[in-house]
């Protein structure tokens, strides 16, 4: 299926490396052989693979490729220091792609700085938005409940959804995390793992999960930015034009895969909505160089508001997300007056939509087609 990054991907190759970083089995590959045929001469080299390991060392590729895509690089030694180098010594014509499943910044503090050489595409799973031409798009149900990964979203059965998400699963744990770091205690990170799906939109206490898996808060904190570094969780921290102190109070979590999601219907959605405002993030910072946020609305007396969208650490809107309440949420109500905000309300069942003193009550899917990506 068409990815909607290909046209942006293929032209910032004639301007500088591009990365295209994503979780694991979103298509990355994929897309890297695609964006391959528009080429002449393209040559496709894995580091996973031990022959093409030895290529990628000796650098003996044909001189001909016209583009040169190394697929998981970021687990050879060294690797910024020779992709700089590959970079700086390549004929003019010579473009390179560089694709991964972990956050190739997490690596910054080792070897040479790539600064100025690199572009960097985010690719997410599939998104109402990203598909709204296709008649699949207006399937929301299927998009929570097999999340939007290509291989469950797209199959036709859904025991062979089920079956991916377990080998996705175990490939998670099992290879993904052990590549990225050698990990003492893996059945804690086990459990990281499985307490954290169970506890999506909620904000999270690290000393509470220590407590539960009989493990340190830092220890936890450490577990959580591998997970975050892989792709399979992000945070989303409460607004605070003190930057610093936002950072310090508890997060939420949420999963790239929303198939992974373990609660209630309006938890999954709500898991959904978050995935969808995040994508339409990456793709304001990637392809207009925005200063986008994903934050969420909390004060010391517990009111609060699920989303709400920031640029330059100014909020743009306010989001609350229902299943199927038409009413507005008091919370919502009690933002958007106090600090004349502009508030939405999506809903994932609703008859009609309205708007009520200034705050838009939308269906879903109307208001999810309308984002970025």
């Amino acid at each position: 299926m068409y990815r909607k990054q290909i046209e942006a991907i293929t032209k910032d190759l004639n301007k500088k490396i591009v990365f295209i970083v994503g979780p694991r089995q979103v298509g990355k590959t994929w897309l890297a052989r695609e964006v391959g045929k528009r080429f002449d001469n393209t040559t496709y080299l894995n580091y996973d693979s031990f022959e093409d390991r030895q290529i990628i060392k000796d650098e003996s590729w044909t001189q001909s490729t016209e583009l040169l895509i190394l697929d998981e690089l970021h687990k050879m030694p060294g690797w910024r220091n020779y992709l700089k180098g590959v970079f700086d010594t390549k004929p003019e014509n010579r473009k390179i792609l560089v694709t991964g499943s972990a956050r190739l910044e997490v690596f910054r503090q080792t070897g040479d700085s790539l600064a100025g050489r690199f572009l960097t595409h985010r690719l997410m799973p599939f998104s109402i938005s990203e598909l709204q031409e296709d008649s699949i798009s207006s399937d929301i149900e299927r998009f929570i409940q097999r999340g939007g990964f290509p291989e469950p979203f797209l199959s036709k059965d859904e025991i062979e959804a089920k079956r991916w998400r377990n080998q996705y699963i175990d490939g998670l744990i099992r290879t993904d995390i052990l590549d990225f770091e050698r990990i003492h205690n893996f059945r804690t990170i086990e459990m990281v793992f499985e307490l954290l799906r169970r506890k999506v939109g909620s904000p999270v206490s690290y000393a509470s999960i220590a407590r539960d898996v009989n493990a340190s808060p830092t220890t936890i904190i450490k577990y959580i930015q591998i997970l975050e570094a892989l792709y399979i969780i992000f945070r989303i921290t409460p607004y605070s034009k003190n930057i610093a102190r936002s950072i310090l109070k508890e997060p939420k979590i949420y999963f790239f895969d929303n198939g992974l999601v373990v609660g209630d219907d309006g938890v999954k959605f709500e898991n959904f909505v978050a995935l969808s405002l995040l994508k339409h993030i990456f793709g304001k910072i990637d392809y207009e160089g925005e200063n986008f946020e994903l934050r969420y609305l909390r004060t010391k007396n517990g009111k609060e508001v699920d989303f709400c969208l920031t640029n330059n650490n100014q909020i743009v809107e306010v989001i609350e997300a229902k299943i199927r309440d038409s009413s507005i949420s008091q919370n919502l109500k009690y933002f958007c007056e106090k600090y004349r905000l502009k508030g939405v309300q999506i809903v994932k069942e609703l008859k009609r939509e309205k708007t009520i003193r200034e705050i838009d009550v939308f269906k879903a899917d109307s208001y999810l087609k309308k984002l970025f990506l």
